[in-house]
């Protein structure tokens, strides 16, 4: 019995217990339960609270879009209006311009009507007054005509001639007497322009020669080199002559080696290579070191050193005359003329003073002062290459000037600047005069008293030949010879032909610089008594 109260109690002890954490564990499930349901409504309300405000803004941006969307609209239509309005004013404007405008010609139009209208009038008068006073005109003509054949008759009969016959006579003798006027007016006109041109013609030949200031005398080629001492020679020839065949193979010049005392001479006709010659031989005189090898190293640097020169010179020669524009070969060309002579005077030098000639005597007379110029620097650039190519330098320098394109005026003077071909403007006709020029200066030329006297000899031989000279006398160095003529034998006019034929002799049987004046001279002598 008290084994089961005990039990009993336990029993409920453990069921209390039970329901103490049964019951918390219910209500906490519950509340667990009431605030999840209230949290979800609350989480609901607080959506659906922000999609209707979010509903509200986009409500009203879409309000404000068409708000805008209306305004820009009639912003647009309005400015739309304005642009048509403005453009409805211009054309407008346009219209009422044209409009004045066609009736300003209109009205100029009638203006121009009403005038020709007044002159068609005014011609209509004028044509019946010519109308009328030509048929008076016709009148009197008519009048005038039996009028002079009445005369003419009349005329018949007192002077007993035809009035052909009387023409006949009226006529020579107005033509004798107008040949006669004719001859002395001619007379005293050539005679009038020949002095004038002569006196202008010495004004403006020794304008150009005193302000042309060139050098008389042109340097010469050397063609000698100067040794140290005489054993220098056999260093020179070398070994079985190695040395001097390899020097004489590499520049094309002969070395002549004799007994003349420290000296070497280089013969050669080119005078470029004679020039790279004696310079690298210089450099082998210097150097000491002489042999094949080194002989064509420095005839190598030579022939360098000598196309430099020849660069500059033709660089320098264009720069003193004032010519531009030139073919870089001309100007080489040009600067090979620097070691070319023609009678004693350096070609390059007597080029650069016949262009300044022709420069000034062009701008003197009114010529093309450039033209004269570059023919004349260009006149015997054949003489650079004529050693090389056959025919005469005239002709080279012509086909040279052509090969560069060259002006045809110039190519023109280059080919008449000797006579051989009939000058035609007047830039020639000035080289010409300008290269005489330059080659008759007092010392610019020299030649030996040998070929001198000869050629003196030869031009008094060829005067004495025709028949009827009397005597015959070479003066001025050669430049001008005069003849004497029996006057029994040669008239007036035949001296005149004389003269020509001469000339033509000269210029076919002798080679002579510059130009040779021929005087053929008449006495006539009246010879009477007094008793």
């Amino acid at each position: 019995m008290l084994c089961s109260d005990t039990f009993y109690i336990d029993f409920g002890g453990a069921t209390d217990s039970v329901n103490d954490i049964i019951i918390p564990i219910a209500v906490g499930v519950a509340s667990l339960a009431a605030g999840a349901a209230g949290g979800y409504f609350y989480r609901r309300n607080i959506a659906e609270a922000k999609i209707a405000k979010a509903e509200d803004a986009v409500r009203k941006m879409i309000d404000d879009a068409q708000k805008k969307a209306e305004a820009l609209k009639k912003e647009t239509i309005l400015e739309a209006k304005e642009e048509v309005y403005r453009l409805r004013n211009e054309n407008e404007k346009e219209i009422r311009e044209r409009r004045n405008e066609l009736l300003r010609s209109e009205r100029r139009l009638l203006q121009r009507e009403e005038s020709l209208d007044k002159k068609l009038d005014s011609l209509e008068q004028r044509e019946e007054q010519l109308n009328k006073k030509q048929k008076e005109t016709e009148a009197l003509e008519e009048l005038t005509k039996e009028l002079h054949a009445k005369q003419l008759k009349d005329l018949e009969k007192i002077s007993c001639l035809s009035m052909e016959e009387a023409k006949e006579i009226l006529l020579s003798n107005a033509e004798r007497e107008a040949r006669h006027e004719a001859a002395i007016l001619i007379r005293d006109i050539e005679a009038k322009t020949k002095e004038e041109a002569d006196r202008r013609a010495r004004n403006i030949v020794s304008l150009a020669i005193q302000r042309c200031a060139a050098d008389h005398v042109a340097e010469s080629t050397v063609s000698v080199v100067p040794l140290p001492n005489d054993e220098m020679k056999g260093r020179i020839i070398g070994r079985e002559g190695r040395n001097i065949r390899t020097l004489e193979t590499a520049t094309g010049v002969d070395l002549i080696i004799d007994d003349t005392p420290e000296a070497v001479i280089l013969s050669g006709f080119d005078p470029v290579r004679r020039e790279v010659a004696r310079i690298a031989l210089e450099k082998l005189i210097l150097d000491g070191r002489i042999h094949p090898a080194r002989i064509e190293e420095m005839v190598e640097k030579s022939r360098k050193e000598v196309d430099n020169q020849i660069r500059e010179a033709g660089e320098q020669a264009i720069f003193q005359v004032g010519v531009h524009g030139l073919h870089h070969e001309l100007v080489k060309l040009l600067g090979r003329l620097k070691y070319r002579t023609s009678y004693g005077q350096n070609v390059l030098k007597h080029s650069i003073e016949v262009a300044h000639l022709a420069g000034i005597m062009a701008a003197e007379i009114g010529g093309n002062i450039s033209i004269a110029k570059r023919a004349g620097l260009l006149h015997d650039i054949g003489k650079a290459i004529d050693h090389e190519v056959e025919g005469p330098h005239i002709q080279i320098g012509a086909d040279i000037a052509k090969k560069y394109r060259e002006n045809n005026q110039i190519v023109h003077a280059i080919m008449a600047h000797h006579g051989d071909v009939e000058p035609n403007t007047i830039e020639a006709i000035l080289v010409q005069a300008a290269d005489a020029i330059s080659a008759a200066r007092p010392g610019a030329r020299r030649e030996t008293l040998e070929n001198y006297i000869k050629r003196l000899e030869k031009l008094e031989e060829i005067a004495n030949s025709f028949e009827g000279v009397d005597k015959s006398f070479a003066i001025q160095a050669g430049r001008e010879i005069r003849i004497i003529v029996k006057p029994e034998n040669i008239s007036d006019a035949d001296t005149v032909i004389m003269a020509k034929e001469i000339v033509k002799r000269i210029e076919a049987e002798l080679d002579y610089p510059g130009q040779i004046k021929v005087n053929v001279i008449r006495e006539t002598r009246a010879v009477e008594f007094a008793k």
